[in-house]
């Protein structure tokens, strides 16, 4: 589960500039208003969970150390405790009033199995009257398409590498639906190019529904994106928030 993009410093130095807090952010933010503990799993490099950290109880969640030593060393980063983990099997023996999970990180577990371990998870470390959020991208929008070369090159300035390009490459395989996609970095003036595979499930509205049941959740709401529409069969997220049954 811990692919190269986030195990190996080289490339994780440039997840946060790829991954800047916006609407899923900011939704997070109020959403987690009257909670007094969190539970932040895939927290990445903590972008969130630090936010969340000022009056309140988090514990951010990850497989890659990398991520959770950037976390670590960010601004309130004190005040959470990390913790290096995979969100099928972690239990850490506490309910919580809000348990996350954004930034697609569901995607990455591949199987129905994993995908319902994941949701088992939540279900164990939510606290009675607690809820839940995630995201998983919508299948019927076709996303992947747009990670092509062509369509997905982009320039970012690294704070000590200067300018940066950057691009995808994507497979995609009919019979699974799994997404395998490459995230090249190539950096002005020196020959090198960094890159790794990583590979991405997008379960459909329906088989999310069922593995929620299955693993003793119930769904208040379906958001179809983080600005809080709800979700029709052409919105780009499918974000479920609930409670246990």
């Amino acid at each position: 589960m811990t692919d190269r993009l986030y195990s190996d410093p080289e490339l994780v130095q440039f997840y946060d500039i790829e991954n800047v807090g916006g609407d899923d952010f900011n939704y997070c933010l109020e959403f987690a208003v009257n909670t007094r503990s969190v539970l932040d799993l895939g927290c990445g490099t903590g972008q969130l969970a630090a936010a969340l950290s000022d009056g309140r109880r988090v514990t951010g969640v990850d497989p890659a150390l990398p991520m959770l030593e950037v976390g670590r060393g960010r601004p309130g980063g004190d005040k959470v405790e990390w913790v290096e983990g995979d969100a099928r099997t972690v239990r850490l023996g506490r309910r919580f009033d809000l348990v996350l999970l954004t930034g697609h990180a569901f995607q990455v577990f591949l199987t129905k199995e994993d995908q319902g371990a994941v949701l088992r998870t939540i279900a164990a470390h939510l606290a009675s009257g607690g809820r839940f959020i995630f995201d998983s991208r919508n299948p019927t929008v076709k996303e992947w398409l747009e990670w092509t070369p062509q369509r997905s090159e982009r320039i970012l300035t690294h704070p000590n590498l200067g300018v940066v390009k950057s691009w995808n490459d994507v497979e995609r395989d009919a019979a699974t639906g799994v997404v395998t996609y490459s995230t090249f970095y190539e950096v002005s003036g020196r020959r090198q190019v960094l890159g790794a595979e990583s590979k991405i499930a997008f379960p459909t509205k329906d088989d999310i529904a069922r593995m929620l049941d299955e693993a003793g959740l119930l769904v208040e709401h379906w958001l179809g994106n983080w600005r809080g529409e709800p979700y029709v069969d052409s919105s780009p997220e499918i974000i479920p928030i609930g409670r246990l049954r």
